[in-house]
């Protein structure tokens, strides 16, 4: 027997061993996650056998990263000294860098790396988010989002890497070989692909809607990144918000169990999202193979007393609780956190370094896409003068989009940014002015109009939903940007910041030149080392780019294969400076 196959026997016999020891109770717990704060309070991880503490939006540890790892340090203390001794699974939503620590290098969100095509990048991106992860003491990830978005009016669209499914298993792939690595190594997290399954193809693009695609279609068009994952060794899959032909995600076993556990062969954790218990059929998700549960916002009780319950009375099997426990536990000593597992405190060091700034500006300056450059404006000269407009070209929050420090992201510079406008400042011969909110005159020959949408996540940024404050153009003011300087004869370029492509027809045309940065996070000046031509532009768009709102009035996007629509712009297009194609 060779040294692997030996390791994974002796895993599994550590595992049957320790669950022949447990109780319902200690198993239960095991399933159980809750936040480090609100869910939990004194000793409530030993006392309830708790098995994964997440981190999301609401108070933080600390300032400093050292202060993060004490607190994980004190709550692992906890679950190693109950009866077992079984440490605990910390998880972050590291949509893009760890980016629920304010200092963080955040990457442009996955739409851009989807339109980088860049394999190598995303996967040196992943393995710098899961160190920056480690550093701040988590060991698992609740990325990548492997989704494949059907329509734009959905609020996740820039969560996913692109339309194109061969795009997107390509990208999985190297994320989830970016994150875990050698899980065993203190730098190395657990990944999560998220959301099994449809998230993206729902019905007008609803959050948490209803997907009627057929079981043939899913297959063909949606199953292919979570095979790539699985075929990584991904540590866990997220079940989806949405149903699928009617059936909530969370309760549909004919998915999670036959397909993905099953026909698929995944052999780790499948977690519920958020407050999975209580919205999505309490025993019923069990029972449909969900093997770890978000116990947050007042679920706790009902939670552990529910499952208890129906573990005695046979609603649901003992086995299916053990076979839970089994998926957990495979990925806790896969991780190696029965022989270690507190944070290193060497790795705080890391966070935000020089050079991981460096991967995360090189993703920026590939993630763009120029879509228009009339009588070669670009690149610009470094003694043109220049007037940048607009409050998203001096503001590192708002071009970094939602799941950045918040939930929602935030609309304030956070630490350790640059700039769009800094950029910009930084390589001209000649002084930038700055034009705030568009009503000053510069003698400026040349203004660059930072326009875009406001950081949103989730269901609050799906267009025509129940929030209805985003939509698929751009807003009347940001419009006026624009207007202002083609009516005073300046040359304008337009940098648009968005996590979707939007009906930006109108705009296109009155522009000398148009690119797509999407959200490009903390390093913004990697913009301006694109339109100086330090660096030619190598993004291309990994959706097709609509050319009217008309193009949405239906159940899926111009991006579904089988509408005809006219597109403005086809998926893969993008110019060059080099021969201008």
């Amino acid at each position: 027997m060779d040294k692997k196959l030996k390791n994974v026997q002796i895993i599994e016999e550590k595992i049957e061993s320790l669950i022949a020891m447990m109780s319902v109770d200690e198993m239960i717990g095991q399933m159980t996650q809750v936040r480090h704060f609100d869910d939990i309070s004194g000793d409530d991880v030993r006392t309830k056998f708790i098995g994964s503490v997440i981190h999301t939006q609401g108070p933080v540890p600390g300032q400093h990263a050292s202060e993060w790892q004490a607190k994980f340090f004190e709550l692992q203390k906890q679950a190693l000294s109950t009866r077992l001794g079984i440490p605990l699974l910390f998880g972050v939503d590291a949509i893009h860098g760890q980016n629920t620590f304010e200092g963080a290098t955040i990457f442009p969100h996955n739409i851009g790396l989807g339109a980088t095509a860049n394999p190598g990048l995303v996967r040196q991106i992943a393995e710098i988010t899961a160190l920056e992860a480690q550093a701040t003491g988590f060991n698992w990830v609740f990325s990548p989002c492997v989704a494949i978005p059907y329509n734009e009016k959905w609020g996740r669209v820039y969560e996913a890497f692109s339309e194109r499914t061969d795009i997107t298993v390509e990208l999985t792939r190297a994320s989830v070989r970016g994150h875990q690595g050698d899980l065993s190594k203190s730098e190395n997290v657990l990944a999560t692909a998220k959301h099994f399954i449809g998230d993206g193809s729902t019905d007008f693009g609803v959050e948490g809607g209803n997907s009627s695609l057929s079981l043939d279609e899913v297959k063909i068009r949606l199953l292919p990144p979570y095979q790539a994952a699985v075929d990584e060794g991904v540590g866990a899959v997220m079940a989806s918000f949405n149903k699928m032909d009617g059936i909530s995600m969370h309760a549909h076993k004919a998915l999670i169990t036959d397909l993905l556990k099953g026909e698929m062969k995944f052999d780790g954790i499948v977690v519920s999202d958020w407050k999975g218990y209580s919205r999505f059929g309490e025993n019923d998700i069990i029972n449909a193979g969900i093997d770890m549960v978000m116990a947050v916002d007042g679920d706790l009780e009902g939670f552990q007393n529910g499952l208890k319950d129906a573990v005695a009375n046979e609603v649901v099997p003992l086995e299916r609780v053990k076979d839970a426990v089994r998926r957990i536990l495979r990925q806790k000593f896969r991780l190696g956190l029965f022989d270690n597992p507190f944070p290193d405190n060497k790795q705080t060091k890391k966070i935000g370094i020089k050079a991981h700034r460096e991967v995360a500006r090189q993703a920026v300056r590939e993630s763009l896409v120029l879509l228009k450059n009339r009588e070669n404006i670009l690149p610009l000269g470094k003694d043109t003068k220049i007037v940048v407009v607009g409050e998203f070209a001096d503001n590192s929050g708002l071009q970094s989009g939602g799941w950045t420090v918040n939930w929602q992201g935030t609309k304030e510079n956070y630490k350790g940014t640059t700039t769009i406008l800094e950029g910009f400042r930084k390589i001209s011969n000649v002084e930038v002015a700055y034009d705030r909110d568009g009503s000053e005159n510069h003698e400026a020959d040349v203004a660059v109009v930072v326009v875009g949408e406001t950081p949103y996540a989730e269901f609050f940024g799906d267009i025509g939903g129940e929030m209805n404050a985003y939509q698929l153009t751009l807003t009347e003011a940001h419009m006026q940007l624009i207007n202002n300087y083609v009516q005073k004869g300046k040359k304008v370029i337009t940098i648009l910041i968005s996590g979707r492509p939007l009906v930006v027809t109108s705009e296109i045309a009155h522009s000398d030149a148009f690119v797509v940065a999407w959200l490009p996070g903390s390093e913004g000046d990697g913009i301006a080392e694109v339109l100086y031509g330090e660096h030619d532009f190598k993004g291309k768009l990994p959706h097709t780019w609509p050319k009217s709102e008309d193009d949405y009035a239906g159940k899926y996007g111009p991006n579904f294969w089988d509408n005809e629509v006219q597109l403005l712009f086809p998926i893969g297009f993008g110019l060059k400076y080099a021969g201008n194609k």
